[in-house]
């Protein structure tokens, strides 16, 4: 067999691989989309035509009195800390809560920054050791803190989950002390903020997180499987917390986990709690669900490492760590957010392919004695994939236009590509890191706050 014959039969084989591949994850995209479009034309046909919708502020009083315990871990956090906690003091209110702000000794300018905020509901908490460990560890000791403060104050209803560079809205607390006392865990929507200056990089979150946090999360929901925490715009249950900890040496999170948010939820609902996902607008006439919003990473660095560490703590770690259980629902849901790195390695395969093809067809064009050709069953993947890719983009175009807007729904199309850049540099990220050995560290990147709410 000649060189180019060579060349011929390895594009062909490796389209077929990725073409094989990309036909499963896209059928299996497919039923999601089918359900949930199932389950919005049920609802609308039989829950919304004999009962009103619901808003937060005309949401009742919660039958069981207690204040809420938000906890903000922190580690190289001055640039933000300082107006994230004015902002959401502002916009909280005067309800019955307590912002627990986590650092560390020697992050002497995060405590300072902290310091400026003078106001009692603000309790900062520094940990008895250097930094950064992780998040986790990091929210074990704003938990030791809490019970210290219930002392005084009585026991919390609910533990709120937020970072350092987050945007909250007014009405988030008014749905957590509504909602928490029918299930154990509640989870908001994310909504990344756009970025005029990282169309490309930052823009590719909100069109993943408009998709995942408007349709995966409500399916997940609707088959019967937990929904994991985000760590932002979440609320747990005071006794489910307990139960946590029960479990894991008096830890509700886990001090070696890099995706303890995750994790969380699915621990929640193995033990036969309920977790719940709520997008409900504020008042009547509002477009968008109250939401959580924050600044995404802007470079390609930062957001490898970040995707790095969503794909190892999920699709490495948790499937070590949580392994398979459930019923059929949740095993479905735990192999979709497990099947990262196997994508990873069909569109290397696939980009590879195409790579050899368009060599092979330009050097056919130049002379060169080659007829490359695309045999029946390749033909017929590349068909359907085609056809599945189209009704992909057009569902991720929906999703992200609803959310931002008729341009950003055009600019989503294109930034799949990026998208799929991102997912392939970070699983590569993700299984180098995955072998070492040590103690984990805050592999966080760099925050910024919007200008106009930090002055």
């Amino acid at each position: 067999m000649s060189g180019t014959s060579i060349i011929v039969a390895l594009a062909e084989e490796l389209a077929l691989f990725a073409g094989a591949g990309f036909l499963l994850f896209a059928l299996d995209d497919l039923a999601v989309d089918l359900i949930y479009i199932a389950r919005r034309l049920w609802r609308g046909a039989t829950v919304y035509s004999r009962f009103p919708r619901a808003f937060a502020q005309t949401l009742g009083a919660p039958a069981t009195p207690g204040w809420l315990a938000v906890f903000i871990p922190a580690w190289d956090e001055s640039a933000v800390i300082a107006p994230m906690l004015r902002t959401t003091l502002n916009r909280f209110g005067k309800g019955n809560y307590r912002l627990f702000v986590g650092h560390y000794p020697n992050d002497p300018s995060t405590g300072a920054a902290i310091s400026l905020i003078d106001d009692p509901r603000v309790i900062a908490v520094e940990l008895p050791h250097d930094g950064p460990t992780t998040k986790a560890d990091c929210l074990n000791h704003l938990f030791a803190a809490l019970r210290i403060e219930e002392a005084r104050l009585g026991r919390s209803r609910a533990i709120v989950l937020h970072d350092a560079e987050d945007v909250v809205h007014p009405a988030e607390l008014k749905i957590f002390e509504t909602l928490i006392e029918r299930v154990a865990a509640l989870q908001l929507p994310v909504v990344p903020l756009p970025d005029p200056h990282s169309r490309w990089i930052a823009g590719h979150y909100g069109d993943e997180f408009a998709e995942s946090h408007g349709k995966e999360l409500v399916v997940r929901e609707a088959v019967g499987a937990a929904v994991p925490l985000a760590g932002v715009g979440c609320a747990i249950r005071r006794d489910a917390i307990d139960r946590l900890a029960e479990t894991n040496d008096g830890l509700p999170f886990e001090p070696d986990s890099m995706t303890e948010d995750y994790e969380i939820g699915l621990r929640l609902g193995a033990m036969g709690l309920k977790t719940m996902f709520v997008r409900m607008p504020a008042n009547p006439g509002d477009r968008s669900a109250v939401a959580t919003r924050g600044h995404f990473p802007t470079t390609l660095d930062a957001a490898v490492r970040q995707k790095a560490r969503w794909i190892g703590g999920i699709a490495l770690s948790g499937w070590e760590r949580l392994g398979w259980r459930g019923g059929l629902g949740e095993r479905w849901m735990r192999m979709r957010d497990r099947r990262g790195p196997f994508a990873a390695l069909l569109m290397v395969a696939g980009y590879a392919a195409a790579l050899l093809w368009v060599q092979l067809a330009l050097a056919h064009a130049l002379g060169a004695p080659i007829a490359p050709s695309v045999g029946p069953k390749l033909m017929v993947l590349l068909q359907l994939n085609a056809l599945l890719l189209t009704w992909r983009m057009l569902v991720r175009a929906l999703f992200t236009t609803a959310a931002y807007g008729f341009w950003q729904g055009l600019l989503s199309v294109p930034r799949l590509l990026v998208a799929n850049v991102i997912a392939i540099l970070a699983v590569r990220r993700a299984i180098t890191l995955h072998g070492t050995t040590g103690p984990r560290q805050w592999d966080k990147t760099s925050h910024i706050f919007p200008r106009e709410l930090g002055a």
